[in-house]
């Protein structure tokens, strides 16, 4: 059991390093990292509608422990989400959520806009129903705890590792940013040709320094492509597979997230202007939750999103009509 939990726990964070542009974490530097870890988000809870978390309404005769989840398009028409609905979400909102209810949200958005810029980012590992994590659910005991803790302290160290992605919306480019690469100097091919970039700061440090200057790892590109959970319309892909021939690119580490590599494939759908909710796969397997935030854009968008404003489209929102609840 001790070997299985090692090996959880690798693959784990070789998502969420890959997922935030990163490969690997040099050992030493393990508690470093920890250390200066992004400010923990409490959770909130949003009163916005889902459907039962269970279809009561279906069983399979030959496995009666089989859970089946209410389909994508009866949610979407039985709980409409408004504008208003949306534009009362920020991130610490989605922290709050179990898997199946994160699921829920994200069928019922399409793509928007293509982003364009810099956006801060968070991600989070998939929680069951009763808000523990799935591995403590399935496992169950002592095991389930014990993997449950592990996955915590990978997705702390996903946060300390990863702040966000540097969208090049006119050449349908994406970068992953990192504030300190110094722990991975001896994966990178030449750390002096590493491009870079400042970003907006996040937490208190804000205050006094409201900028920081970023390195950009891990291009990918930027298309509209169907959706690995809700095929009925279409999210923004950011696509690893072939990011060789992307300028600034480097067989280490940047070659690790590509097509000969761990496949890796992320997907976002808008939730209101600024502020996206992603998944992240490694070849096709979903691993984990992603949020990005501009808080620039957020702001500007604001009233406009809440008030029903058009919302530009870059891919195919669908032929099933969202619903506006009435307000």
């Amino acid at each position: 059991m001790v070997g299985f939990l090692r090996i959880l726990a690798g693959l784990a964070l070789v998502a969420i390093i890959i997922v935030g542009g990163l490969w690997a974490v040099r050992l030493a530097g393990f508690g470093y990292l920890l250390s200066v870890s992004n400010e923990r988000v409490e959770p909130v809870r949003a009163e916005i509608p889902f459907a039962p978390l269970v279809d009561m309404g279906l069983s399979d005769a030959d496995n009666p422990t089989k859970v089946f989840r209410v389909d994508m398009a009866r949610v979407e028409q039985e709980f409409p989400l408004s504008r208003g609905d949306l534009a009362g979400l920020v991130p610490a909102n989605i922290l709050a959520m179990n898997q199946e209810e994160v699921d829920q949200l994200y069928g019922r958005l399409t793509a928007g806009p293509i982003p364009d810029g810099p956006y801060l980012g968070d991600l989070f590992f998939p929680v069951g129903d009763t808000m523990e994590s799935r591995l403590d659910e399935i496992l169950g005991g002592l095991k389930g705890r014990i993997a449950a803790e592990k996955i915590e302290t990978v997705e702390g160290a996903g946060r300390a590792l990863w702040k966000g992605k540097m969208f090049y919306r006119d050449d349908r480019v994406l970068r992953n940013f990192i504030e300190d690469f110094r722990s991975l100097s001896g994966l990178i091919d030449d750390p002096e040709a590493l491009e870079r970039a400042t970003v907006p700061r996040e937490g208190i440090l804000s205050w006094v320094l409201p900028t920081t200057d970023v390195y950009l790892l891990f291009p990918a590109k930027l298309y509209c492509g169907q959706s690995l959970l809700d095929g009925r319309r279409e999210s923004v892909i950011i696509d690893y597979a072939y990011n060789d021939d992307l300028p600034g690119y480097q067989e280490r580490p940047d070659g690790l997230a590509g097509r000969n590599g761990l496949r890796v494939r992320d997907e976002i759908r808008m939730i209101r202007p600024g502020f996206y909710l992603g998944r992240a796969y490694l070849n096709k397997v979903f691993l984990l939750n992603f949020t990005l935030w501009n808080a620039e854009v957020a702001e500007a968008g604001l009233t406009d999103s809440a008030e029903g404003a058009p919302v530009a489209e870059d891919c195919w929102a669908g032929e099933q009509v969202r619903h506006a609840a009435l307000q």
